[in-house]
């Protein structure tokens, strides 16, 4: 069984299908969503960042972290390590390589996570994020079926 080595790189064109492929397997890529190539090329010419995770020794992508950019804050977004490299210290490796970027660029950060997702919650506030208080977090993911209110 060989040792597991990985590289942390930037995202490169030519890393989409694997990244999605990542994406499906955590159940990110959902359709609603809109996480399609063009959405990630433009948030990164805007600022952003996506960092992978990759297997050096079967070149997989195992993980990722995706950080847009409003000119404001950076928002932490599709953060995740695949189940079967859990547990082995990547989430703060690709964690702090995120917080470096935000603090390169001099913004702050943002993220959500799911109330249950307990393990996550802990990583993050390790990390040195802080809970905002009982905020509900709203969405229209699909602008097209917006029915404007005439004024």
């Amino acid at each position: 069984m060989s040792t597991l080595q990985f590289i942390l790189k930037d995202y490169q064109l030519n890393d989409y299908p694997d990244l999605i492929q990542l994406w499906q397997e955590v159940g990110f890529n959902t359709p609603g969503r809109g996480d399609n190539i063009n959405v990630i090329e433009r948030t990164i010419l805007l600022g952003g960042k996506l960092f992978l995770l990759q297997d050096s020794n079967n070149e997989k992508i195992i993980g990722s972290s995706w950080l847009t950019n409003d000119g404001r804050r950076l928002y932490l977004h599709h953060f995740c390590i695949l189940p079967k490299y859990q547990s082995k210290g990547l989430s703060k490796t690709l964690l702090d390589k995120s917080l470096a970027f935000a603090k390169e660029v001099n913004l702050q950060i943002k993220l959500e996570v799911h109330r249950d997702n307990t393990i996550a919650k802990e990583l993050y506030h390790k990390g040195g994020f802080k809970y905002l208080g009982d905020y509900e977090v709203y969405i229209i993911r699909d602008v097209n079926l917006l029915k404007l209110r005439k004024a």
